[in-house]
């Protein structure tokens, strides 16, 4: 039975915790395809790597993501992640699974080493957040941790001839999935020690197994299904774009306003505008990327803008905002959003927003990956009246459509 972590008696490693999502192979089983091995394929649009690194990047108990690819793969890689490149490190992997994850732990054994690391199969994109979550909370100081789900069929132990020699009993066999955890220094010890043996092990659990750490189950998902033939692919592309699915649309509105102070210039919707003054605030101030990393959270009742980016915390300072709203699009498409549009509407007596529009919706489109026909900038005087028509500051509101899930 799938252990409950709240019943261990050890102190689960909840702090420091880093991905490693292994995506070196060439996915022989799944045939030949224009769009290369597997795990850059399209499921729904989306290559099935990016969908399963997007998980990772937006779980809040996740600090770094390392992708491990083929040394052939890095413009395939970089077509796959588009903007989402710059947020992962990316580790050369090795001829087999197991060489290309011990790469993965000796690329983040660099300062600071994480003290937990989650190893996932880049072919499996529908890995969820309470997954993660269960997976995290079970890891102890001394004891790694793997998703499994009972065993349901009967099995049988054929012999050479085809004869059956014995039926299995199934009571206490689980089938193992990722993402498999482990307190970091132990499972790198393993792995390096497993480099010496003559034999291939099947996954990193099994390193552990042989190196004397204890490995507990927890629940499984049966969605966190394994990509691995062409079928698997083509089901799961029909499973994302099936055509009797109900979309539950959802809008979601933002406000933000800062100060005018001193300054040379302001940036607004990622472009930066000379000025004759500037926006005072913990980051770049950009009223209209804040409005939009609002209205994007606002869609799946993520919280805003300041409980991810808290302006208390001086990583933020200065920071460009553009951070802000891909990570509020990598939560979005954590939960199963496809964010359909964005319109944004700046409010200020001055600079002149026409001539920078076009390149305002341009970069609004690539950090959403939205076309540039589904992006809206728009600006408005607010008549010399109030603060913005004193010019005190400026201010801006933004909507955001998202679609989730489907039901048959």
């Amino acid at each position: 039975m799938c252990e409950d972590p709240s019943q261990q008696g050890e102190v689960a490693v909840t702090s420091s915790a880093a991905a490693i999502i292994v995506a070196a192979g060439r996915g022989e089983r799944a045939g030949q395809s224009a769009e290369g091995p597997k795990q850059y394929r399209n499921i729904g649009g989306i290559p099935v790597l990016r969908r399963t690194i997007e998980q990772f990047l937006a779980h809040s108990g996740i600090d770094r993501v390392a992708v491990v690819v083929h040394p052939d793969d890095r413009a395939l890689l970089s077509a796959a992640l588009g903007n989402r490149l710059s947020q992962v490190m990316v580790v050369e992997g090795g001829p087999t699974r197991q060489s290309s994850v011990r790469r993965g732990l000796e690329a983040l054994a660099s300062a600071p080493e994480p003290q937990t690391v989650l190893i996932h199969d880049g072919v499996r994109p529908f890995v969820d957040a309470a997954l993660i979550d269960r997976t995290l909370a079970a890891v102890g100081a001394t004891t790694g941790v793997i998703p499994a789900i009972a065993v349901a069929d009967t099995l049988k132990r054929g012999a050479a001839d085809g004869i059956i020699e014995a039926t299995i009993d199934r009571r206490s066999l689980f089938a193992a999935q990722t993402p498999q955890a482990f307190p970091f220094a132990a499972i790198r010890a393993a792995h390096a020690a497993a480099a010496g043996e003559a034999r291939e092990f099947t996954d990193d659990a099994s390193i552990a197994e042989w190196a004397g750490m204890s490995v507990r189950l927890v629940e499984g998902s049966a969605d966190n299904v394994k990509l691995t033939t062409a079928r698997d692919i083509a089901l799961a592309d029909e499973r994302l774009k099936g055509t009797h699915r109900m979309i539950d649309v959802r809008t979601g509105n933002g406000y933000d306003v800062h100060r005018l102070t001193q300054g040379d210039h302001v940036t607004l919707c990622g472009v930066s505008i000379p000025h004759d003054g500037g926006l005072d605030g913990h980051s770049d101030a950009d009223v209209g990327l804040h409005a939009l990393t609002d209205a994007l959270l606002a869609t799946c009742g993520a919280g805003d803008i300041g409980d991810h980016f808290p302006p208390s915390d001086p990583q933020w300072r200065g920071a460009a905002s553009h951070i802000f709203v891909e990570k509020a699009v990598a939560i979005v498409r954590g939960k199963g959003g496809r964010i359909m549009n964005a319109d944004i509407s700046l409010i200020c007596e001055a600079p002149k927003i026409a001539p920078h529009r076009e390149a305002m919706r341009q970069a609004i489109a690539a950090m959403t990956g939205l076309d540039l026909d589904r992006v809206s900038v728009k600006a408005t005087t607010n008549e010399a009246i109030g603060f913005v028509g004193r010019r005190e500051g400026i201010a801006a509101i933004a909507t955001a459509s998202v679609a989730y899930g489907e039901t048959a």
